[in-house]
């Protein structure tokens, strides 16, 4: 076994990133009690572990402001190694010294694959049927395309580079599942029905392109519902739309279950300081 940047094995997943969003909120009442300089230290404790983390192999974090009451600021932190996770998680919360941050929510997920992706000998069987002899030419260009997009929709899935802040400050999370209802069991539909109907879902998501970002990792057996669902935009209405569209189709009118749902702004730590009047 690997050894971890924290001196201990290292708890590598068989592919994939492991993903922590985190919760706080500033107890306003102590830090009030701070002289300033001890104020000044502790900000600068907390961009310099921010920053040390972001330099962490492998390894992104993306501090933001939760615009609502039910926190004052979040993480979402994505690495391979389950114990550097772990490590940062609690860095993060200790960072402004005890009593400061309460956690208020967190996630632990995934990337993952969909069970749900076309398959080379799917698309294979929908070229034969538009006609196209599997000899010629044109039948290889488009098999080649095929795979070369498949590859980079699996790369970005299973191993996301997350966009910038910049242009993408617009944050949402919230976990979900499938229904198990007796007349409303996803896990009783045979595959083929629910591949169709998550490829309906995913066929709403794509006329988002350009506008939302989309990652959804899997928290099955490692949190309280299956999935965790991170968008990025550039307006609230965008997040408003898509998650607004998406409930009208089959695969979340009848099949979903939603937990709360976060809003932030992504912020350099240094912004973030700021915004909280650290």
């Amino acid at each position: 076994m690997s050894e971890s940047t924290t001196g201990l094995p290292a708890i590598l997943p068989t592919e994939g990133l492991h993903v922590v969003h985190l919760f706080y909120r500033m107890e306003q009442e102590p830090w009030s009690y701070l002289e300033s300089t001890e104020r000044r230290k502790r900000r600068d404790n907390l961009a310099k572990i921010v920053r040390e983390i972001q330099a962490q192999p492998d390894t992104q974090l993306l501090p933001y402001s939760v615009v609502s009451p039910k926190a004052d600021l979040g993480f979402m932190l994505l690495t391979p190694d389950l114990q550097v996770a772990d490590r940062c998680s609690k860095m993060l919360g200790e960072s402004l010294g005890a009593g400061m941050l309460t956690p208020v929510f967190s996630w632990l997920s995934m990337t993952e694959r969909s069970e749900y992706t076309t398959s080379e000998a799917e698309y294979t069987a929908e070229l034969k049927a538009e006609g196209i002899d599997p000899s010629s030419p044109e039948f290889a260009t488009k098999i080649a395309d095929f795979n070369d997009r498949m590859e980079k929709y699996m790369r970005r899935r299973v191993y996301p580079e997350l966009p910038e802040a910049q242009e993408w400050p617009v944050f949402c999370f919230y976990p979900m599942s499938k229904r198990r209802m007796h007349q409303l069991n996803w896990y009783a539909l045979p595959f083929e029905d629910r591949k169709r109907l998550m490829g309906g879902h995913a066929k709403i998501g794509r006329t988002y392109s350009g506008r939302v970002l989309q990652l959804i990792t899997g928290s099955t057996g490692l949190d309280d519902m299956e999935w965790g669902v991170t968008l990025f935009a550039k307006t609230t209405s965008e997040i408003k739309a898509i998650v607004y569209e998406m409930r009208f189709d089959v695969v979340s009118s009848h099949y979903a279950e939603f937990g709360e749902f976060f809003i932030g702004i992504r912020m350099e730590i240094s912004d973030l300081c700021n915004r909280l009047n650290l």
